[in-house]
């Protein structure tokens, strides 16, 4: 989703400061984004988010002796209002899930062009999760559920049970728009094409789970 003629504020968290310079050179390219800082440490971004705006984070996972998923889960709870982006060469799906789980509402990896990490940006920015389509082909084989958002996971119960996009809103209070997005999104984190597979995927993942619990 683009946002127009509003300028977003971003903060670059990566300890190589090749990759912030190149990550900077790119985005710079963008009228509407504003780089409101670039650092490498845990303590220095928590420094800039406490004395200027910052809407979104690109977040790298390895930060020296810390780690972006930790940081992460602390910006989800003192600055909540911030939308957090994982930057990351790590493909693996328990990488994925456990940002997911600290609040990252998008993984992209560092190799993807410069246009995903555009869209991701606005994707965020605009209220919805970007994933990275290279991350299909690694997750495809693990428990890809589990990158699933909790949101996402009751969407994904109620097709199941054959529920409409406009039943699904009026149960969970969200408007038609956003359950398609919510849609979309799954289809993207767990490489599915189209509906009917979606549907089936469904199925299976509350039947597997009803029987976990007998």
């Amino acid at each position: 989703m683009m946002i127009a003629d509003q300028t977003i504020h971003i903060l670059l968290v990566d300890d190589h400061p090749l990759v912030r310079d190149g990550l900077r050179a790119r985005l710079e390219t963008v009228p509407h984004f504003f780089i409101c800082g670039e650092v490498g440490t845990s303590a220095d971004a928590l420094k800039v988010a406490a004395e200027q705006p910052v809407d979104l984070i690109l977040m790298d996972i390895n930060l020296g002796h810390s780690n972006g998923i930790s940081l992460t889960s602390r910006f989800t709870q003192d600055y909540p209002d911030i939308a957090i982006i994982m930057l990351s060469m790590h493909e693996k799906a328990e990488y994925v899930a456990q940002s997911v789980q600290a609040g990252a509402r998008g993984y992209v990896l560092k190799d993807a062009p410069a246009e995903d990490i555009i869209n991701a940006i606005e994707t965020v920015r605009g209220g919805g999760t970007y994933f990275s389509s290279g991350l299909t082909a690694t997750s495809k084989d693990n428990n890809t559920g589990e990158i699933l958002t909790q949101r996402e996971k009751r969407i994904l119960e109620s097709i199941a049970t054959g529920k409409s996009n406009k039943s699904i809103a009026q149960e969970l209070g969200l408007s038609v728009r956003t359950v398609e997005t919510h849609r979309l999104n799954i289809k993207r984190k767990l490489n599915i094409e189209g509906q009917a597979d979606l549907i089936r995927y469904a199925i299976r993942s509350v039947t597997d789970a009803e029987a976990l619990k007998l």
